[in-house]
Formats: C-alpha cells, structure tokens, sequence
C-alpha cells in the first residue's frame, strides 16, 4: 500500500487555522489483511464512521485543509498510539499493562470488528503490525503534522477538528431513549480554548440538535496529542450520531441525509466565518 493511497489531502486555494480530518471513515481493505473468512462485509466494516468525509469535503471551499483517511479502520486505527499493541492479537507484542481500548480488543490494529467478533483466525506477527503502522498510520500523520504546523507557522495557532460519527447504540438512555446528536470532546477542556468548544455547541445547537460535552468520548489520540493550547495547538473531537443521516443496516444514507449534510455544511460555515 502507497503512502498516497492511505490517506488523501484536500487543500483550500487559501489555507486557513483549521485543518479537518477523518480518521476512521476510509473504506478500502487492502488484499493482505488475511481477515476471517467467515466475516461478512458488514461486520469487517462496522465501525467505519460512515460517509464522515462527505459530510466534511465542503470545509475546504471555505479554507480548511481536509485530512481523510481511504483505509477502512479494521486495518489500522489512526486515531489510537502508534505504540498501543495488543499482545492478544500480535505475537512479539509486549505484555502488561495495555490501555483500556486495546484491553477491549480496539488496539492501533483492532482485534474485534465494531460490532464484537473477532477480525482474525490468526495472530498477526510483529512484522506485519509494523508494515502496517509504517506503511498506513505514520504518513497519514505525518501529513497531519504537516498541516498543523504550517497553519501555526502562518498564523501564530492551528486548530484541528477530528470529526467522527458513533452508533446510536452508543448513546441511547434508559429504555432505547435518543441519546445526543452531537458529543464534543476536548479532553475536559484542556485540548482547546473554551471559546472554541462553545462556538462549536452554539453552532450545533443552532440546529436544534442535542449537544453533549465529553460524554461517552472526550476525545481520543488524536485530540490528547495535538490538544495544547499553551504551544497555540487546538483540537477538538466531534462525533455525530448516525441515527441523523445513516441507515446502519442497509449502510446507505438514511432519510435525514439531506438534512445532516446541509446541518454540518452550516456548522462549518459557522466555524470557519472569519478565520
């Protein structure tokens, strides 16, 4: 797999603060992943984020750079550490401590599909790990550092907004109730300004769409890595509920399609206005 066809870069006429990215909405499984065989397509691509990068391709008419994933997340996740090894899953794998996700099998290179089987008959030696790691998730952010650094070179900050989507299972309350439309993470306020998360929600809200705040995700690697808003580096996790615009069994847009893409288009706008 080619560095150019991990990940492509969607760049403005005129770059602005913002760069926008998708990490786990890529869809494309290269032929050596060996997977199971008994996995059907829909499991091995259960927990892409679902049509992400179309909701957020529009960014770049109004001067954010565009960072999206083509590799589908089963083969690598690039919103996890590079380091963050499942020993149950990669022979050579250091065992011990391991974080909480790689712990429930979603690793750098997962071990469960997102809805809970396993992605492999086998364990996966460290070579292949490491092809992966180096081939896939060190030029995507590479690329990304890219970006920030120039945007902050330019204009003294840089801000980074990691959009994902989450099933509506993941948020629903007692008794199947709806949980939020919209949860932003900010790692508890310590990844970006206040102000930015606030024009976020106000701009959500705008919709008339439920915003929550770091509730279930606060943010994941991605957003603790590039979250320093003393160095003038912000970042700021956006996940939205598929329940608005995607269908998860026929995995095709839903009937609030139309109505999540013209939302999204005017959170942007609202984003990117006078940046």
């Amino acid at each position: 797999m080619r560095d150019d066809e991990a990940f492509v870069v969607l760049r403005p006429q005129t770059p602005g603060r913002f760069v926008f990215a998708s990490p786990h909405s890529g869809t494309v499984y290269p032929s050596g992943m060996d997977a199971d065989p008994s996995l059907d397509e829909a499991s091995l691509r259960s927990a892409e984020d679902a049509l992400v990068d179309r909701l957020i391709a529009p960014g770049v008419d109004l001067g954010a750079t565009v960072v999206l994933a083509r590799l589908g997340r089963a083969w690598v996740d690039l919103n996890r550490d590079p380091a963050d090894l499942d020993p149950l899953l990669i022979e050579g794998a250091a065992d011990g401590v391991v974080s909480a996700r790689t712990a429930a099998g979603y690793g750098v290179i997962p071990r469960l599909t997102g809805d809970g089987r396993p992605l492999y008959d086998r364990r996966l030696t460290m070579d292949e790990a490491r092809d992966r790691i180096a081939g896939s998730h060190a030029p995507y952010h590479a690329a990304l550092s890219e970006r920030m650094q120039a945007a902050h070179a330019q204009y003294g900050e840089a801000v980074l907004v990691d959009w994902h989507s989450m099933p509506a299972r993941a948020t629903q309350g007692a008794g199947g109730a709806r949980g939020p439309d919209v949860v932003l993470g900010d790692r508890h306020g310590s990844s970006c300004s206040a102000a930015l998360t606030r024009r976020l929600r106000r701009a959500f809200e705008a919709l008339g769409w439920r915003v929550a705040l770091n509730q279930p995700y606060a943010g994941g690697w991605t957003t603790q890595h590039w979250g320093r808003p003393s160095e003038g580096f912000h970042a700021i996790q956006v996940e939205l509920n598929r329940a608005l615009y995607f269908d998860e069994a026929a995995r095709s847009p839903g009937p609030g399609w139309s109505r999540t893409e013209k939302g999204v288009a005017r959170v942007i706008a609202a984003l990117l206005d006078r940046t």
